[in-house]
């Protein structure tokens, strides 16, 4: 399979398999209510983002892995019981920022938070590791490995980096506070730097995803941009206990520079090669999961302006949808975003797929214009009314916008992923106020670690 892709591919194969489990119509989405409802009053900018923020946060906080307190990886309204002991390491990351996010915005008792977290954290203490990395998957209650797939029973670096980063956000937040928030900013930075990131090298100079005890590197998935992993070169450069070489960024992830590509969509360049979308992007989500905590204003280096790179990505996105070469159903100005999501099969049914412009089925998923706030804001907005003041009775539910929807098909997944809700609070908080940037980029660490790849920033002086 193409580098960059096999986690959405694996996991189209998975939610397949999947959706025909136990539990009635788990399979199947909900039409869009046809039935006109009572108009409401139409949100202020500030109520409107107000409003997802807390709603999202409440996949995380209200309905969390009952003993770990992470993040389950899927709940399924029609289903609550389904899975609820998968714990997701990379959603459980995203989900420690979206609760910081929760309290700095007095969405979340502060107290409480730090109770919360203290526990997720013990939990990860004792949960399975390989040489210091988690699984894709625990299960919750016994903190064992629940193998992704055959061979995927081991570490997965790239989930890792994810928790990662949310650890490091944790720590800087919590750090200075009081007796118990300064053992929880100890908890996460003792986790953090139990990583082996130099490991995942197997000797080389590049870092692989996966190591099992029982297959080794048979899985052999060498990380090479672009995609989502360039959080995982960053946080091995910047470990200050096992880190990795320079060389394995500039030879594995930026394949000695061919990681740049000269190609324009609407006039706007992709400044990198997207993997398996070579001279167009690839699915929204890869200029969020390394950016909740990474900060790409102003923030350079040999190969790309990391801003020019994200926000292009996201103008082509909403520039695409609003085109509509495939003529779908209501895509526009205000209703946009394709990124791997849950996703309606040709026969009606749930499934699973990696949306962008090369693979469109006519799937809108909220999180990718959502989680763009940063980038575009004037479109994110759009869409945020459109959900909340036009379309809230049928793509809203009880932990904020439902995971994907079909206005062409009229179909909607009553489902989320943690994934897809764990970048929206984050990344609309980075618009808003720069939060987690600033925590995560002023981490030392990270600093000295980016200087080590060769970045350069004008926001953070270095």
């Amino acid at each position: 399979m193409k580098n960059g892709l096999y986690i959405m591919f694996f996991l189209i194969f998975l939610n397949s398999c999947s959706s025909s489990s136990p539990g009635g119509n788990n399979g199947s989405g909900t039409p869009l209510p046809t039935t006109p409802t009572t108009p409401v009053p139409a949100l202020t900018d500030a109520e409107a983002m107000d409003q997802v923020q807390k709603d999202a946060i409440k996949y995380f906080w209200d309905y969390a892995e009952t003993n770990s307190k992470l993040a389950r990886e899927r709940y399924l309204t029609d289903d609550p019981s389904f899975e609820a002991n998968i714990v997701t390491t990379g959603g459980s990351g995203f989900g420690l920022m979206s609760i910081v996010v929760g309290v700095e915005r007095g969405f979340v008792n502060r107290t409480e938070a730090v109770s919360r977290l203290t526990t997720a954290l013990t939990f990860l203490e004792n949960a399975e590791r390989f040489h210091g990395a988690w699984p894709h998957w625990i299960n919750g209650k016994t903190g064992k490995v629940i193998p992704f797939g055959t061979k995927d029973n081991g570490g997965d670096l790239v989930e890792t980096s994810f928790l990662c980063q949310g650890l490091l956000t944790v720590r800087e937040y919590f750090k200075n506070g009081t007796a118990a928030e300064q053992a929880l900013a100890t908890k996460a930075d003792n986790l953090w730097k139990g990583v082996e990131w130099d490991w995942y090298t197997k000797g080389e100079n590049a870092l692989y995803w996966h190591w099992s005890p029982t297959y080794g590197w048979e899985m052999n998935f060498k990380l090479e941009g672009y995609n989502e992993c360039l959080i995982t070169y960053i946080m091995g450069a910047a470990s200050p206990t096992h880190p990795i070489p320079a060389a394995a960024y500039h030879q594995a992830w930026a394949r000695n520079g061919a990681i740049v590509n000269g190609s324009s969509q609407y006039g706007i360049p992709v400044v990198f090669n997207h993997n398996g979308a070579t001279g167009n992007v690839g699915p929204m989500f890869w200029a969020h999961y390394s950016y909740l905590g990474l900060d790409p204003t102003n923030l350079t280096d040999q190969y790309a302006d990391y801003w020019a790179l994200t926000q292009n990505h996201a103008k082509i996105m909403n520039k695409y949808c609003v085109a509509n070469p495939r003529q779908w159903k209501d895509y526009s100005e205000k209703c946009w975003g394709l990124t791997a999501s849950y996703s309606r099969n040709s026969d009606g049914s749930t499934g699973y797929s990696a949306h962008q412009p090369n693979n469109d089925l006519g799937v809108i998923s909220p999180t990718a214009a959502l989680s763009s706030f940063p980038y575009t804001p004037a479109e994110s907005m759009k869409f945020l009314h459109y959900l909340y003041d036009e379309k809230k009775s049928s793509l809203v539910g009880i932990a904020g916008p439902y995971d994907a929807f079909s206005p062409h098909y009229n179909w909607v997944t009553p489902r989320y992923l943690a994934i897809d809700q764990g970048t929206i609070a984050p990344m609309v908080e980075n618009y808003r106020t720069g939060l987690l940037w600033k925590l995560f980029m002023n981490a030392p660490e990270v600093k000295q670690g980016l200087m080590k790849l060769g970045f350069h920033s004008g926001k953070y002086n270095f």
